[in-house]
């Protein structure tokens, strides 16, 4: 019996201080660069959700450093190839986007389930390197509010 995905998932923008963005290779999409990513189980909240992707995909504890929910939510449609995740007749997904800053980069240990490789690259590169489009936006949002906090600690 098919298990299918809750069309709810979670955003991770993982990143340094300095604004360095881990990215992840697809391993079912050689060269589709992208943040961690995953689906809400039954019975999660979303920050449940966020904290088992996070482990699941890199082997960080979200604990040890600043997971953020930015109450920024996107609706999207999903891409036709990933659809038979998803119950019969569902086309769009609810993503929920969160921070989770480190102080600087650290190796990571990928799911090769899921992934080929990984890399930290400065926020401006990660915008042009990830497929998806809210995933850039969401970088974009994370260097404005880098900006946004820099300014309010220099008042």
């Amino acid at each position: 019996m098919q298990t299918y995905k809750i069309p709810i998932s979670v955003l991770v923008i993982i990143h340094t201080t300095d604004l360095q963005v881990l990215l992840l290779e697809r391993a079912d999409h050689p060269g589709y660069w992208q943040s961690v990513t995953g689906s809400q189980e039954l019975n999660e909240t979303l920050e449940q959700t966020a904290a088992r992707e996070v482990k699941e995909e890199t082997g960080l504890i979200t604990d040890d450093y600043a997971l953020s929910n930015w109450h920024i939510q996107n609706r999207y449609q999903l891409y036709e190839e990933w659809r038979w995740r998803y119950p019969p007749g569902v086309t769009h997904n609810t993503e929920h986007v969160f921070g989770l800053e480190l102080p600087t980069t650290r190796p990571v240990v990928i799911s090769t389930r899921e992934h080929l490789s990984y890399s930290w690259v400065p926020w401006q590169e990660a915008i042009d390197k990830v497929f998806s489009p809210s995933n850039a936006q969401a970088i974009r949002i994370l260097a404005n509010r880098q900006k946004s906090a820099a300014s309010s600690a220099e008042k």
